[in-house]
């Protein structure tokens, strides 16, 4: 049992497998509120897990839609009995009335809040057609964060995340609150090509750390092999293999699933990692990850890169750095796309917001 209990602590906190962060910490330093909006769904419930097992997290709120498959409160029940030290609970709301007169107990206090919320894809189905459904979905839940936790960050999963996130950062302006609290999590890009290259180098994927910039959806999606000493020695013709299948990697996955699902499991899984950082930074150690965030790193307004969270949550949002010949061609492309996807969302914003 020992084994086994060290075992769960190695896999939730070691900086290997989550975060790359600092060994577990004790029970006694438990200390963040956590809410996962959209926690009894198929990334919620891991997702929830994994952060109820964060041992620097003293509460989770699992909040989901009063007809959801598996009742928030039992989610909450379930991993409740596991040998963490966070409370969890369950918020069931009705989608017919305004988020933000249901969730005032679930947010108050809560120092991170991640959305995964919203409808998955679909085979066929693009992030675009996504767009109006998970941009309402998000909208109510921010809404809600603007006023009973706004000093939280606010990871949003809930896609398609080029477009949500310009449309949520711009309410929290429109509010008077800090645009940088909204955050694009974007890790599963980062993992997927930390895998991938794995796979072809024969290295631990623990020993890889792939920036990637741009945006979260298909072409925008600019993972940096050049800036990873071991991708870096991957023979230039196999790149571009390699970049498209970091792009595609969702798709891959809503394929294989015919129908069933998409990427559940390896976006909760991304999430905590995300989760994990950004509670690090909280807690006094600036940690890295790329996020998308409202930038000035490039001449669009939301980019995706390099950012520092700190004790107030994004510190530093760093620069792309030096590209080689290929991802300099990538990065127009990208940007391209993406200048079109924030727009969608400003858009939005401009309407509804």
């Amino acid at each position: 049992m020992a084994a086994l209990r060290a075992l769960n602590r190695h896999l939730l906190q070691a900086p290997r497998m989550l975060a790359r962060h600092a060994p577990a910490a004790s029970f006694a330093s438990a200390q963040f509120k956590v809410c996962i909006n959209g926690g009894a769904g198929g990334i919620g419930q891991p997702l929830t897990m994994l952060m109820a097992m964060n041992e620097s997290v003293k509460e989770v709120s699992v909040q989901d839609v009063t007809m959801a498959a598996v009742p928030p409160a039992g989610v909450a029940a379930d991993l409740g009995h596991l040998e963490f030290p966070s409370k969890v609970v369950g918020y069931a709301t009705d989608p017919s009335k305004p988020a933000v007169d249901q969730l005032e107990e679930c947010l108050t206090g809560c120092h991170l809040v991640l959305v995964p919320a919203g409808v998955p894809r679909k085979p066929g189905m693009t992030r675009d057609d996504l767009f109006n459904v998970n941009a309402g979905i998000a909208k109510g839940v921010v809404e809600a964060c603007a006023k009973f936790c706004p000093d939280a960050v606010i990871g949003l999963i809930v896609n398609p995340v080029n477009s949500i996130v310009p449309a949520m950062a711009q309410l929290y302006k429109n509010k008077g609150l800090d645009p940088l609290k909204i955050v694009g999590v974007t890790s599963l890009d980062i993992v997927r090509a930390n895998k991938f290259v794995a796979e072809i180098t024969g290295k631990s994927p623990t020993e890889i750390e792939v920036p990637v910039i741009g945006g979260h959806a298909g072409v925008t999606i600019m993972p940096v092999f050049s800036q990873d000493p071991t991708s870096a020695t991957i023979s230039a013709d196999k790149i571009p293999a390699l970049d498209k299948r970091t792009q595609d990697g969702g798709t891959e996955v809503v394929e294989a699933k015919a129908g069933k699902g998409s990427a559940t499991l390896s976006m909760a899984y991304s999430g905590a990692r995300f989760g994990s950082k950004v509670l690090k930074g909280l807690a006094g150690t600036p940690t890295d990850e790329c996020a998308y965030v409202a930038s000035t790193v490039t001449e669009l307004p939301y980019f995706s890169s390099k950012v520092t969270f700190g004790t107030k949550g994004v510190e530093t949002i760093h620069g792309i750095g030096t590209l080689n010949s290929y991802e300099q061609g990538r990065l127009k492309e990208a940007m391209d796309q993406l200048s079109k996807e924030i727009d969608k969302g400003l858009e939005y914003a401009k309407a509804n917001c």
